[in-house]
């Protein structure tokens, strides 16, 4: 299948790479040139594990190629996939189609046969409504389907989670669009993945109600773990043993600082706007969205109550600045408002992130970004882990200890445990756990 690929964001190139590695001849389009170029040159936009091995493997087997000409990818291509972005518009928390709705209009004016136009971006529900309107209103006597086709990535494991989903989503209103994804899907069905044709409206739905959902599991937990702290109880053991019960199941039972990224905080948000407008009340989303955000500024609070309540003046070391581990995506990552309430108490912030600092500096100011943990914590008061990196997880807790001005180690990812911490010399404060040593 011939393939355009509108969009070399997050999800735009690493559904193309991935696709071109099924077989498929892939042209991926941005506008920036720059990026292009880039790309061309082997060099990525942004860091996700494996990515880059994958994109010269394609590249130089021909099946993937980059281009800021739209109409020249769009000729003759069997699927037209709008992976643009869809950032929460300013003062009101909608969606902002400016780009998918601009997208639908060039494609329209690019076709030159039969087609699929498939809306891959995070969309409200009725967005394919939207954009096969503009797509017949500016070319009606176009053959073209349009679908829509959800992303379910996680940043950090992209690449896997696309060629083993648990799921394919895709709402079609016609035999057209079905045969055309299901051509493009078929490399999969030798791992039998689920999938499931809905209606258009339907498969934008689920992409949102399956991140709010998945919102409200961490958020759940969060709340757990502040009573376990009340109650002298421990939130692993209760993630553990609720997770069990397979109506439940393990993940996203871990207990942080709240969910960042560039999926929950405007996902959420979008689907409470579009409830609104709707007149449906969607009270356990609204109360998610609250808890959350008030979450990330409490963690600040939190190392503030280990510090006896005073931090003016103190060196704080922070361990991860990402809202997630193995990837560089800042966007609403809890380390930013973190950083902020500490700073208004009056610290300062010494940090270090395998991935994150050039993102990093662009989101926060009067920040000194160091170039490892040991750096990080030499000299500091307290050390702060807020990212669950795998190279955090062995820490030489003996050398923290010898190197810190005070010995406390505030862990938001129960990473360590209160024994491991006190037998380096270190108090140790975790999230939703029980602050004794057995």
């Amino acid at each position: 299948m011939r393939i355009a690929m509108i969009g070399t964001g997050y999800v735009g190139l690493v559904s193309g790479a991935c696709f071109s590695d099924f077989g498929h001849q892939v042209v991926c389009v941005d506008k920036d040139a720059d990026k292009i170029a880039a790309l061309e040159r082997g060099v990525m936009p942004i860091y996700e594990p494996g990515l880059e091995a994958l994109v010269e493997h394609n590249v130089s087997g021909g099946r993937l190629s980059f281009t800021t000409d739209l109409a020249e990818a769009v000729a003759g291509a069997d699927a037209v996939f709008i992976a643009v972005g869809t950032p929460s518009r300013r003062g009101d928390g909608h969606a902002d189609l400016s780009y998918v709705h601009a997208a639908a209009k060039e494609i329209a004016a690019a076709l030159t046969g039969p087609a699929v136009v498939v809306t891959k971006s995070t969309v409200p529900v009725g967005t394919g409504d939207e954009v096969e309107r503009l797509i017949r209103e500016a070319a009606p006597d176009a053959e073209v389907s349009v679908a829509s086709n959800p992303e379910f990535l996680r940043e950090g494991a992209a690449i896997n989670d696309f060629k083993h989903p648990d799921r394919i989503v895709a709402g079609v209103e016609d035999a057209r669009a079905r045969e055309v994804l299901e051509a493009i899907y078929r490399p999969l069905n030798l791992n039998k993945v689920p999938l499931l044709f809905t209606t258009r409206r339907t498969a934008e739905v689920i992409k949102y109600a399956a991140n709010a959902f998945l919102a409200t599991k961490i958020t759940f937990i969060n709340e757990m773990a502040d009573l376990c702290e009340a109650v002298d109880a421990d939130v692993q053991s209760v993630s553990r043993g609720i997770g069990l019960d397979n109506r439940i199941g393990p993940k996203f039972l871990h207990a942080g600082p709240g969910y960042g990224g560039s999926c929950f905080p405007k996902d959420t948000l979008a689907l409470l706007k579009t409830a609104e407008d709707e007149q449906v009340p969607l009270r356990i989303v609204e109360s998610v969205v609250k808890v959350n955000d008030a979450r990330k500024r409490a963690m600040g609070r939190k190392v503030v109550k280990a510090m006896n309540g005073d931090i003016r003046g103190k060196t704080v070391a922070l361990l991860g600045l990402t809202f997630k581990p193995n990837t560089d995506d800042m966007r609403d990552s809890p380390a930013i408002s973190i950083v902020q309430a500490l700073q208004d108490d009056g610290a300062s912030i010494r940090a270090y992130d395998p991935e994150g600092m050039d993102q990093a500096r662009a989101v926060m100011e009067d920040v000194e970004f160091c170039n490892d943990p040991y750096a990080a914590a030499t000299a500091a008061d307290v050390l702060v882990i807020v990212t669950e990196w795998d190279e955090f997880r062995a820490l030489d807790l003996d050398r923290i200890a010898g190197i810190l001005t005070q010995p406390i180690l505030v862990d938001l990812r129960n990473i360590y445990s209160p024994n491991e911490a006190a037998r380096a010399g270190l108090k140790y404060h975790g999230i939703g756990q029980v602050e004794k040593v057995a």
